[in-house]
């Protein structure tokens, strides 16, 4: 399992369809847009879902994390059936954003835990902000709001930034961390 986390507009989406194109074996994605995309329409903008203000202020409520909970261990049961999945993530708790998923993947725990790699997706704020205008589809201000904050406290097996390498060479340089592991482990 690969989790990327990085602020909105880091490039994380393009990192992972090249990281899906790079791997010889077939790997499933997932990421926090589609978890949103699939909440009920009235959990979008409400105090108990999640809620976007006008200058990118993102802030959850207890349903929000409550699904969300179920979504991650739905995850991390597809990746102990076997499933090769990588995640596109925003940790807007920073490191209680990681704790979650290491919860749910049982690690420091039970043997047998899914083996993770931890990627943090770093771009410069201007540059993500630039990209964010660009899309069009996000409220201005959400990724000068994200860059840092996601990052806080959270621990990484490899880092990439995106501010001035392409996605195509952050993907490759995950694949080969994802190679060398896999040999040095099997």
């Amino acid at each position: 399992m690969v989790i990327l986390n990085g602020g909105s507009s880091s490039g994380k989406s393009e990192i992972v369809r090249c990281l899906q194109a790079e791997l010889p074996e077939p790997w499933l994605a997932f990421g926090c847009d589609s978890f949103v995309d699939a909440l009920p329409a009235r959990m979008r903008e409400s105090d108990a879902g999640i809620a976007i203000t006008t200058n990118g202020e993102v802030s959850i409520g207890a349903d929000f994390l409550a699904l969300e909970a179920a979504w991650r261990e739905g995850v991390v049961a597809m990746v102990r059936a076997g499933a090769r999945v990588v995640i596109d993530d925003v940790f807007l708790g920073g490191a209680a954003s990681q704790q979650r998923w290491r919860k749910a993947l049982g690690e420091g725990g039970a043997l047998g835990e899914p083996a993770v790699l931890w990627v943090g997706v770093r771009c410069e704020t201007a540059v993500a902000a630039r990209r964010e205008v660009a899309r069009g589809d996000r409220a201005l201000g959400m990724a000068a709001a994200q860059a840092a904050v996601v990052h806080e406290g959270v621990v990484y097996d490899l880092e990439v930034d995106t501010s001035r390498t392409e996605s195509l060479a952050c993907a490759r340089t995950i694949a080969a961390r994802l190679h060398d592991d896999e040999a040095r482990i099997g």
